[in-house]
């Protein structure tokens, strides 16, 4: 901490501020996108955009070359 510090011309306590500052607001960007994600899947179930889960597996097989 103290050469990343001496980098950004801080003090190691404003530098440690900086990377937290920085990790949170990183980890509450994943946070928003996640749930976001949950909600618009969601919302594709409630209107039955939907398919068997066998379908999308085999899809899946056949697009990365697995075996069966």
């Amino acid at each position: 901490m103290e050469e990343y510090a001496r980098r950004h011309g801080q003090d190691p306590a404003a530098a440690l501020d900086d990377v937290l500052a920085a990790y949170f607001d990183e980890e509450q960007q994943d946070y928003a996108e996640t749930v976001q994600a949950v909600q618009e899947g969601y919302e594709d179930v409630k209107a039955g955009r939907t398919r068997p889960a066998a379908e999308f597996l085999e899809g899946l097989r056949l697009k990365h070359g697995l075996p069966r």
